[in-house]
C-alpha cells in the first residue's frame, strides 16, 4: 500500500502532469485507498497483530493518516453492523431510506409517505448517487462530524495530517484546484470500488426487522459469499468470505477460506442457507434487488395514494 502511494506521487513528479500520468496516478492512489480500506478493517477487528494496542495503533495510522478518515467513526458504525446485520433500525448500513428502499418491508412503510424518492427508479439512479458519491460527499462530512461531536481530538489531528500531506505533495505540481479535483476523483473511484464490494454481500440478502435470531442464522440470512480466486481475494480484501468473517470477526482474513467448508457443513446440518456466487452475479444482484424493492414500493405507493 505504501509503495503504491509512493508510485502515485512519483508518477507525476517524474513524468509531468499530462493526462496520462495524471490518470495513472489517480488509478494508483485509488488502489491505495481501497486496499488501505480493507487493511484498516482488519486492524479495526483486532485480527492482525497479537495485542490490542498494536492493532489500535495501526488502525489509527491506516485509517486516519493513510486514508484521512476516522477510526472512531468506523468503529461506531461497523460494530453495530456486525451485531445486527441487515436489521432495520439497528444496522446503520441499511439506514438508507432517504435515498433507497431496501428489502421487502422497508418499501411498504416508505410507501405511506406521499413525499418521497421515486424508489421505483432506484436501480437506475443508484449508479449516479450511490457508488460514486458515498465517500466524496456523505462520508467526507461524517468522518469529521463524528469525532468532532465526540471530542476525539487525536482522530481529528491525525486526519488533518493526511490532508496536509496531500496538499504539500500535490499542490506544487497541480495547483490547489487540480489537487482538489485529483482528490475528488480518487475518492469517487475508491467509493465505487467499496460500495460494489461491500453491498454485494448484504443488499441482496434479507433486510427485515429484528427477529431475535440466534447468532448463526442472524449472520447467514444477511450475508453471502463470493467465489474464491486470486483476483476476488485481492479485490475484496478477502471479504468475499463474508459469511466466515461475520461468524468470526476477529479471525485473520487469510484463514477465512480454511474454515469455509466447516461453516458450510454446519449450515447444511441445521438447514441454514449458505450462498456462494460468482462476483458478476453478486454485483448484478445488487441492481436486481434494488429493482425488486422499488417495484414493491411503487405497488404499495399507488395502493395507498391513488386507489
Amino acid at each position: 500500500i505504501l509503495c503504491f502511494e509512493l508510485l502515485a506521487y512519483l508518477c507525476m513528479k517524474n513524468f509531468g502532469t499530462g493526462w496520462l500520468p495524471f490518470l495513472v496516478s489517480v488509478g494508483l492512489y485509488a488502489t491505495v485507498q481501497a486496499q488501505a480500506g480493507w487493511s484498516q478493517h482488519d486492524f479495526g477487528h483486532l485480527s492482525v497483530l497479537p495485542t490490542t494496542k498494536l492493532n489500535h495503533f495501526l488502525h489509527l495510522f491506516t485509517m486516519n493518516f493513510t486514508k484521512g478518515a476516522s477510526r472512531s467513526w468506523w468503529n461506531h458504525l461497523h460494530y453495530q453492523h456486525h451485531a445486527k446485520p441487515n436489521v432495520i433500525g439497528k444496522d446503520p448500513d441499511v439506514r438508507l431510506d432517504a435515498l433507497f428502499a431496501l428489502g421487502e418491508e422497508m418499501p411498504k412503510r416508505l410507501a405511506k409517505n406521499k413525499k418521497s424518492m421515486p424508489y421505483n427508479h432506484q436501480h437506475k439512479y443508484f449508479f449516479v448517487i450511490g457508488p460514486p458519491l458515498l465517500f466524496p460527499i456523505y462520508f467526507q462530512y461524517m468522518i469529521f462530524r463524528h469525532p468532532f461531536v465526540r471530542k476525539q481530538w487525536l482522530d481529528i489531528f491525525v486526519m488533518c495530517l493526511f490532508y496536509a500531506k496531500v496538499l504539500y505533495l500535490y499542490t506544487p505540481m497541480l495547483g490547489l484546484g487540480w489537487t482538489i479535483l485529483y482528490y475528488f476523483i480518487v475518492r469517487s473511484l475508491e467509493s465505487i470500488w467499496f460500495v460494489w464490494v461491500s453491498q454485494s454481500n448484504h443488499i441482496p440478502m434479507e433486510i427485515t426487522d429484528d427477529k431475535a435470531r440466534p447468532w448463526l442464522p442472524l449472520q447467514l440470512h444477511a450475508t453471502c459469499n463470493v467465489e474464491k480466486n486470486f483476483f476476488n481475494d485481492w479485490f475484496t480484501g478477502h471479504l468475499n468470505f463474508q459469511i466466515e468473517h461475520h461468524c468470526f470477526p476477529t479471525m485473520p482474513r487469510h484463514n477465512l477460506y480454511k474454515i469455509a467448508p466447516l461453516v458450510k457443513s454446519l449450515c447444511e446440518k441445521h438447514g441454514i442457507p449458505y450462498q456462494v456466487k460468482p462476483i458478476s452475479t453478486a454485483f448484478g444482484d445488487i441492481v436486481r434487488s434494488l429493482k425488486h424493492s422499488g417495484e414493491i414500493w411503487y405497488a404499495y405507493y399507488n395502493a395507498y395514494h391513488f386507489d
